[in-house]
């Protein structure tokens, strides 16, 4: 098969493979797999397992290893100290320890199934410490997850085991050499490492500062990703030149670059690399498993799958215990981190390479990491039913966060709910404050909670897509439910629950821009407010003025926009202080609720000719609280809410015809 014809393979294998997983909602890496074990030699044999691709796909885990240096700087190691080098260090060490322990201990039990030698298996201890940080974060940003107790422990576990990997890389090497060679070559291997590591860390962030702004300087982005290339596989191969990994020499240009400037630059302009080549990468990983073997060997297959994801569970959840973490708590930690990780497949592939695991045992190993991260998605989406099953504290725990919510918003009528208390429901709940209107925000940063509440704000420990929380808030006797953070599935829960239990309640949903706004008005947003068209408007204002416009124009054409895109903020609601001279002939907002005896009950709107009094329906509520889309032969029903906008005498006659007739 020519390079082309390869090339198009691994392509079209990585397309279809990603669009399966975003089918059924799986991480794209799991099709990478599954692709890679599809088109191998071992399967369909369309493509050799040549060292042209693995060459390629070790490229993949050089731009791997460059991203994890990037996110490893000391303020995030500061901030999560306790949990990355507390749990996270003991999570490796234990479960290094005992995993090698227990390897040694089946191999003398069984040494015609399990035949190895204490380098081998701390090699595969190695491997087993890792668990899958793609995986987990995503499942946990979906599930809005990343802030809470166990999202804080988990995030932290994973962070060690990114940096574990750095020693292991060094490590596993030094495993593969002859017994009377080895304690030399993991001597010399540390101390290139240690002396690398020191040179290019004491003068090389300056250097390297003061390189990507001469280059940033020239203003083409071009050379900026082809310096970030060269600095990238520059390192890498310097190190590789030094008897070490390539990966190692990523990891420390990755480093340098984290305490410049230009990091987040850098993270943008690697992305593109750094995920296909790591696709192809796990494709290799997939094209390594032959699927006969493994059919011959299940009942090893699965105590390799069954019994490291045990022991993890149980190894994370007693540590997590132990330091100090709620049962539930520590079982959901355990819980997420149980499966195997992409950094196992590389120790893996290393400690393959350097012949520390023999082939007989590198397929069954392979499969049972791979089913141990299909099961995970799974795993996490139950976490809760099985916690509550496990642990009989986890119901008296939940019982008494929502006794804590429902104490706090107990006395609360006619209140705000925001639902997430970061900079927008901080704003949001100032501007409240100075109109004295009550509010109860909910969140899932237990830090962000503590100091808030300390400062007197009304604000609990809370998952806001959970309608235990929302009822505890008080959501039915709330006056609006206004949604802040940008995660449209967590506002579509949301939403579902505050339209099945207070359809009366109307909701605000903030967005990014206005790619979702259809699906969310129809899940029952009463408004949603996309940040870029507000961004725009500012924008142009300011534009505006600055050229010379008079500001009462730039806030009529501002207006004017506003009334175009937004129907809630055509005109206003009028108040006491709105009694003015100037005030009383402009157009305003009036509500409207439909008795039973109302006259225009079962006509349409167009029948009702309000136009022609100078008055346009707004909006149209319907008794159960959704909005309905406003058309010509819509008939009016008993209990309907009208939003009605027009000058107050256009309003006094429509108020007057749609009553009476």
């Amino acid at each position: 098969m020519s390079a082309l014809q390869l090339t198009l393979l691994y392509l079209l294998a990585a397309v279809l493979g990603v669009v399966a997983c975003r089918s059924l909602k799986l991480p794209p890496m799991l099709g990478y797999l599954a692709v890679g074990v599809l088109i191998g030699p071992h399967a369909l044999a369309l493509a050799e397992d040549s060292a042209d691709v693995k060459y390629l796909g070790e490229f993949g885990v050089v731009f791997l290893m460059f991203v994890i240096g990037l996110e490893f700087n000391l303020p995030k190691l500061r901030a999560m100290r306790r949990h990355v080098f507390g749990l996270g260090l003991l999570q490796v060490v234990f479960t290094i320890a005992l995993a090698t322990a227990g390897s040694l201990a089946f191999a003398a039990i069984a040494p015609s199934i399990w035949h190895m030698r204490w380098q081998s298996a701390l090699a595969l201890a190695g491997a087993v410490a890792m668990s899958s940080t793609a995986i987990v974060v995503k499942l946990m940003a979906e599930r809005l997850e990343l802030e809470s107790e166990h999202g804080q422990r988990v995030m932290g576990v994973l962070l060690f085991q990114d940096l574990a990997v750095v020693p292991l890389l060094v490590l596993i090497p030094a495993l593969g050499a002859h017994p009377e060679e080895m304690l030399m070559a993991l001597a010399i291997a540390l101390l290139k490492a240690i002396v690398l590591i020191v040179i290019v860390l004491t003068g090389g962030q300056r250097l390297m500062r003061w390189w990507l702004t001469l280059v940033a300087r020239r203003k083409s982005q071009e050379l900026f990703v082809l310096n970030l290339l060269l600095v990238t596989l520059g390192l890498a191969w310097l190190t590789a030149l030094a008897g070490l990994s390539l990966a190692l020499g990523a990891f420390i240009a990755g480093m340098l670059i984290s305490e410049t400037q230009y990091k987040h630059q850098v993270e943008t302009d690697i992305r593109p690399f750094h995920d296909v080549l790591l696709g192809l990468f796990f494709i290799t990983v997939g094209m390594m498993l032959d699927w006969r073997p493994v059919v011959a060997q299940w009942p090893l297959v699965l105590a390799l799958f069954t019994l490291p994801v045990l022991f993890k569970l149980v190894t994370i959840t007693a540590l997590a215990k132990g330091l100090g973490a709620s049962a539930g708590t520590a079982l959901r930690t355990g819980l997420y981190l149980a499966q195997a990780g992409e950094f196992g497949f590389v120790l893996l592939t290393l400690a393959r390479d350097n012949t520390l695991v023999a082939p007989s045992l590198l397929n069954p190993i392979l499969a049972s990491m791979v089913l141990s991260m299909l099961v995970t998605p799974f795993i996490i989406m139950h976490s809760n039913r099985i916690v509550m099953k496990l642990v009989s504290s986890e119901w008296l725990q939940q019982s008494l966060q929502m006794t804590t919510i429902a104490r706090q918003s107990i006395n609360a009528n006619r209140h705000v709910i925001i639902c997430g208390y970061g900079r927008c429901g901080q704003n949001l709940a100032r501007m409240l404050e100075r109109e004295e209107i009550p509010y109860m925000a909910l969140d899932l940063d237990p830090d962000r909670v503590r100091q808030a509440a300390a400062a007197g704000d009304s604000v609990v420990f809370g998952d806001a897509t959970r309608l235990q929380a929302l009822i505890a808030s008080g959501l039915v006797r709330a006056s609006a439910v206004v949604i802040t953070y940008l995660d449209v599935p967590a506002a579509l829960k949301v939403l579902a629950n505050a339209r099945a239990h207070a359809p009366n309640v109307p909701v605000i949903v903030r967005t990014q821009d206005d790619h979702d706004l259809d699906q969310l008005r129809q899940a029952g947003a009463t408004e949603v407010v996309p940040e870029s068209i507000e961004g725009s408007l500012m924008l142009a204002s300011h534009a505006l003025a600055l050229v010379g416009v008079p500001i009462r124009r730039v806030i009529r054409v501002v207006r004017d926009q506003r009334d175009a895109r937004y129907n809630l903020l055509k005109g206003y609601f009028h108040g006491v202080d709105d009694d003015t001279v100037n005030e009383l002939g402009r157009e305003r907002l009036s509500t409207l609720t439909l008795p039973a005896g109302a006259q225009s009950i079962g006509k349409a709107l167009s029948h009702l000719a309000l136009q022609a009094l100078g008055v346009q329906v707004v909006s149209l509520r319907r008794s159960n609280g959704k909005p309905v889309l406003l058309d010509d032969a819509l008939a009016l029903q008993d209990s309907d809410t009208l939003v009605l906008s027009g000058t107050p005498e256009a309003l006094a006659l429509a108020t007057d015809k749609l009553l009476k007739g």
